[in-house]
């Protein structure tokens, strides 16, 4: 059951957390994405917010994998941040943009809108794991 929370707190965490500070940013003009687009994706044609609301419970499991060595709670909340920040981040733009063929070009904007988003979303997946214990607790 813990494994499934990692993965619901991941992909939940996209629209809650996510989505909301990539809105902030686009709507002040330094983010160049729409935050909850339904434009399709390649190859499946799912909707892109689906598809990152996916892959961020796949992301969600590596954060419980990384948190569930961590014993205190203050450094849990710190590296759920840091994690969600730059591990995504590294990855969209090192892996992921590579293998669609998108040529990047990274800018000190773009670099904090990751390190923001991302960073959301770590924290976002952290609060819903404990929300989904807690629910099951009672």
């Amino acid at each position: 059951m813990k494994w499934l929370f990692w993965f619901l707190a991941g992909a939940l965490a996209v629209p809650l957390a996510h989505h909301p500070v990539l809105a902030a940013f686009y709507a002040a003009g330094i983010a160049p994405y729409r935050p909850y687009s339904f434009q399709p994706t390649q190859p499946f044609g799912v909707p892109q917010v689906i598809s990152l609301s996916f892959w961020g419970g796949v992301w969600g499991l590596v954060l419980g994998l990384v948190l569930s060595r961590i014993q205190t709670p203050r450094i849990w909340w710190i590296v759920a941040i840091v994690f969600g920040a730059v591990a995504p981040t590294l990855v969209a733009g090192l892996v992921v943009a590579p293998l669609k063929g998108q040529h990047m070009h990274p800018t000190p904007a773009l670099a904090i809108l990751g390190l923001c988003v991302n960073g959301a979303w770590g924290l976002g997946t952290a609060v819903i794991y404990k929300l989904l214990n807690a629910w099951r607790a009672t």
